[in-house]
């Protein structure tokens, strides 16, 4: 259990109020970045894998629980980051990744995967049974919800005593962000109503007390509304601090709690800092991290084409958009308009769909060769900064690695100056 998450409440309580960035990304070069940056503030780092990416049956990286959890500490090693620093937390467990199947064997799979995740040492759970299954209304009773979170609990309680684990920390809620953010255009995101958080709060409790769960209710340190934050294919919705306050007062009623702010990619960092300040400590990030990672690397690609004779045009765009085009399913659906339009959304969007692809063997060999491209070239300042503006020219003499490691810490640095430092 990290004593740092029950710090979070307590420091609100007493107006000094801190934050954290949760981590919500299996990419190599996102989790070194993060990692790093731990090591050089001396701090701890929350790292989340969602049920899509990471689950039992290994979800889209072919990771397990354990094997993410291996994955993990072998770059902490790397980056000689002590792994106690880090606090392992699981995003969205649920039946999310089976919602296609009947409710029985979708929350069945569910059960599954939460006690992978508990075996594993994963110490922050948030458990999200939000989205319906097969044959159900596309939108839950909150009764619903709050049934199946607790039937995850009791999973998540059991498996912690009988492994001789210490018992996990739980996010709750139903009003919970799609995963990734919206799949459409938003002109509007309207904050959870307060009457609707205390609902959710007061069925959550009473279920819970119901399945003999009262222990563990007293470790949910957070649940999920939304501040009125979210982006999509091609906007991002800024946090208004104003159209949250009413949001934000529920928790002086709940001084144990605090708020977990999901999709706040793309937000300012005065935005984060004020999610921070009104009672959003935990601030999710995830496709951010890896829009930076591929900015870095489509300037990269651009910067060979014009430093290295014979590489050709946009090479790692042109072996990308082949990729993509070949297999489209994890973003049909998700991105709309003519085929132009598409084919800018497929490589550009806000959504980032494109981090579905990175581990594939294709993309890995057409990143392979631009590192090798650029292997051992000196890449002037001037054509650096001419596509890769935002990074530092010194930078252009780093390799290829510790450049995409520096544009992710842009971001997570954002993060890290928002979220303060604990009193």
């Amino acid at each position: 259990m990290s004593a740092l998450l029950l710090q979070l409440a307590e420091a609100r309580r007493h107006s000094r109020p801190f934050g954290i960035a949760s981590i919500c990304s299996a990419h190599p070069s996102v989790l070194h970045a993060a990692i790093r940056r731990a090591k050089k503030c001396d701090r701890k780092v929350l790292i989340e894998a969602t049920c899509n990416q990471v689950n039992h049956l290994g979800g889209y990286t072919g990771m397990t629980p354990a094997d993410f959890r291996a994955f993990v500490e072998n770059i902490c090693r790397e980056e000689g980051l002590a792994f106690e620093q880090v606090i392992l937390g699981g995003d969205h467990l649920g039946p999310n990744p089976w919602r296609g199947e009947e409710p029985s064997v979708a929350m069945a799979k569910a059960e599954a995967m939460v006690e992978a995740y508990v075996a594993a040492g994963f110490s922050k759970l948030h458990l999200d049974t939000s989205m319906a299954c097969a044959g159900e209304p596309a939108a839950l009773a909150e009764s619903v919800i709050a049934e199946r979170a607790a039937r995850l609990c009791a999973v998540a309680e059991t498996a912690a005593a009988r492994l001789g684990l210490p018992k996990p920390l739980y996010v709750l809620g139903t009003e919970v962000p799609v995963p990734g953010g919206a799949d459409h255009v938003l002109d509007s995101v309207e904050p959870t109503r307060p009457e609707a958080a205390e609902a959710t709060i007061a069925y959550h409790r009473e279920l819970f007390e119901k399945a003999g769960l009262t222990d563990a209710f007293s470790r949910v340190i957070a649940f999920v509304v939304q501040p009125g934050v979210e982006f999509g294919s091609d906007n991002v919705i800024a946090y208004d601090r104003e159209k949250a306050a009413n949001l934000a007062a529920v928790l002086n009623n709940h001084p144990d709690l605090v708020f977990e702010a999901h999709s706040t990619d793309y937000q300012s960092g005065q935005a984060l800092r004020d999610l921070v300040l009104d009672g959003f400590p935990i601030l999710k990030v995830g496709p951010w991290l890896t829009f930076a990672y591929r900015e870095a690397l489509y300037g990269l690609d651009m910067i060979a084409a014009e430093l290295v004779a014979n590489y050709g045009g946009r090479r790692l765009r042109d072996r990308m958009e082949a990729l993509l085009t070949a297999d489209p399913r994890d973003w049909r659906g998700h991105y709309h308009g003519n085929e132009g339009e598409l084919a800018l959304q497929r490589h550009y969007s806000y959504s980032d769909r494109i981090r579905y692809y990175w581990n594939r063997p294709e993309a890995q060999a057409a990143v392979k060769d631009l590192k090798e491209a650029l292997a051992g070239r000196t890449i002037p300042e001037t054509l650096f900064h001419q596509y890769l503006p935002t990074l530092p020219p010194s930078l252009a003499s780093q390799a290829m690695e510790d450049i995409l490691i520096a544009a992710v810490d842009q971001v997570v640095s954002l993060y890290d100056a928002a979220a303060g430092d604990p009193a």
